[in-house]
């Protein structure tokens, strides 16, 4: 039985995505089956009861070694936590299954070696979360001038390969695929001559279903589908446009002028508002009225680069890369609250039991509680000494992605933390 507690937190929010267990019922409702979450909102499902408090000694269930260096964030589903990581020594990428009941690796994927590319020194070669629908899992990743996508079982064999040629990197590659009906849709913006793409391939073949073109520009969104004006809307943000796709068949619903050029935190929505957040050359949040009709409702100059923006009830949330937390009115932008929480940030916050989780670059992760008046800080929580990648939620246990960097060696380990 659900508690009020936990009724009461998921009522704080207008869900306006289908849910995983609603997409695919074979996933159950404390699965956290693909990036940001069940509606890809960066919100908890209700069952989400993870604890306030925790450090290196207090409420750890277990921890395990993570091969190489990854910002993927961590996919729950069933006893199975998957993530991706690669070896930039030896060039070579991997998909990592753990027992979510003891953090042992039940196996261990490489996809690929060699012919490793430009990127920048604060993304990685495994940027890209698994997504899982209960039956096979799909992740992308990118090297040779190329976003190769890959399907496996759950047992970590391979189905199928999607390649997409002739990716010009500006900054590397980090969009996550989105599996959404019978396919799964892949976004791969950048400065080819030919301009970027947005696919959508069979879930259990690979076969292509559509393509629709993309502006030539360096972009890293991952593509969102949320439930607008009475249908599936698939949105994307970036290069310096606000756009929406039919999903079955890629083809737009409508496109307007807005948003910075570079974009790498989703789209946001309530289902009245869209919000979008970029940070090159511009630094702009923007908020439009949902309903296609293009109007602006307001922006301002706050820069959030990487992490996403997370909708609440009356509310917009988001902290920056700079590590500055902000709480506006989400009709208005008006500014509710302002703190500096301290250090980088490039993971996105998280809404679970009416909490706000947030982890920073030098491995703390704040939970703040939101008032009516403003936020309150609940706690500061430190493991190692970094968080790249975004936890992921799942009933009472928080899955976090943990950088030990000491005497210049860098190491990964997957935390489980549990009260």
């Amino acid at each position: 039985m659900k508690s009020l507690l936990a009724i009461a937190t998921f009522s704080l929010v207008l869900i306006a995505s289908v849910s995983a267990a609603e997409r695919f019922p074979i996933l159950d409702d404390t699965d956290w089956g693909w990036w940001r979450g069940p509606s890809h909102n960066g919100i908890a499902a209700a069952s989400a009861q993870p604890p306030l408090k925790w450090d290196n000694n207090t409420n750890i269930r277990w921890q395990a070694d993570i091969l190489g260096r990854g910002h993927s964030s961590p996919t729950v589903v069933g006893n199975r936590v998957f993530l991706t990581t690669a070896d930039e020594t030896k060039q070579t990428q991997h998909i990592l299954c753990f027992d979510r009941s003891n953090g042992d690796v039940l196996w261990n994927k490489e996809i690929y070696q060699g012919n490793f590319d430009h990127n920048n020194k604060k993304n990685s070669f495994a940027s890209s979360s698994v997504s899982c629908d209960g039956q096979q899992i799909y992740t992308s990743f990118f090297r040779d001038k190329k976003i190769l996508t890959v399907a496996l079982t759950l047992k970590g064999e391979l189905v199928w390969e999607h390649v997409y040629s002739g990716f010009a990197s500006h900054q590397g590659f980090g969009t996550s695929p989105l599996v959404y009906k019978d396919m799964v849709i892949l976004a791969a913006d950048n400065k080819a001559e030919g301009g970027g793409l947005l696919t959508a391939v069979n879930r259990q073949n690979g076969k292509v279903i559509w393509e629709t073109p993309r502006p030539k520009c360096p972009n890293y969104v991952s593509p969102t589908i949320y439930r607008l004006n009475g249908r599936d809307e698939l949105l994307m943000a970036g290069c310096k446009i606000i756009a929406s796709y039919n999903p079955d068949t890629g083809k737009p619903n409508w496109k307007y002028d807005g948003t910075t050029e570079e974009v790498v935190g989703n789209v946001a929505t309530d289902g009245k508002y869209i919000f979008a957040s970029g940070g090159y050359p511009a630094r702009e949040t923007w908020c439009w009225l949902a309903d296609g009709s293009g109007k602006l409702v307001w922006k301002n100059s706050v820069r959030t680069y990487v992490p996403s923006l997370l909708v609440l009830k009356d509310h917009l949330f988001t902290v920056t890369d700079d590590g500055i937390a902000y709480l506006w009115k989400k009709e208005t932008g008006e500014e509710i609250w302002k703190q500096r929480l301290g250090g980088k940030f490039s993971a996105s916050p998280i809404l679970a039991n009416g909490h706000i989780y947030a982890s920073s670059e030098t491995g703390t992760t704040w939970v703040l509680k939101p008032t009516g008046a403003g936020i309150d800080v609940i706690s500061k929580n430190q493991l190692g000494t970094g968080h790249m990648s975004t936890p992921a939620f799942s009933g009472k246990q928080i899955f976090l992605r943990v950088i030990d960097e000491t005497s210049g060696e860098h190491r990964e380990r997957l935390v489980c933390v549990q009260q």
